[in-house]
């Protein structure tokens, strides 16, 4: 079991590698970083807010403590389930899988009333290699190797 000092550095580290990647592809699919920082920051804040000269920076801040949370979720289930860090490539799939689903299928539509969820495979393709693979995977090999004494074997199920 993780002490609070151990979570912390866990949940900074996932939080660390899982937004840096996540926004970099973000960065990447759009071609764009001001205005997707921007978007980000609107999401709390509203637009005004997000077109001013703070809304990139509060973009790059609101966009860490939304990660943040959804590594201390990852890693409060992580603790208490040992199946997620014994098979933790699944379940960081999974992990994955689940937030795409949240953010494009809930979040995403409830803060903007015209936002249409993407329907195109590419574009589905890119949110969940996104969601799945630069972060679901690294909050998940995160957590595992913080939690165990050695880096987790991989075992076929």
């Amino acid at each position: 079991m993780m002490t609070g000092k151990d979570m912390g550095r866990t949940i900074a580290w996932a939080t660390l590698v899982a937004g840096t990647l996540d926004i970099a592809s973000a960065f990447v699919w759009s071609g764009r970083v001001v205005p997707v920082l921007r978007t980000v920051a609107s999401g709390p804040f509203g637009d005004a807010i997000a077109e001013g000269p703070a809304g990139a920076p509060l973009g790059l801040l609101t966009h860490f403590a939304i990660m943040a949370l959804m590594v201390t979720a990852y890693v409060a289930a992580a603790g208490r389930i040992p199946a997620v860090n014994r098979y933790w490539w699944i379940a960081g799939l999974l992990y994955g899988v689940a937030l795409w689903i949240v953010m494009y299928w809930v979040v995403m539509p409830l803060r903007w009333e015209s936002y249409q969820t993407p329907r195109e495979p590419v574009a589905i393709a890119k949110q969940l290699f996104s969601h799945c693979i630069l972060t679901g995977l690294p909050i998940a090999w995160i957590t595992a190797r913080m939690q165990s004494t050695r880096a987790p074997e991989f075992r076929a199920a």
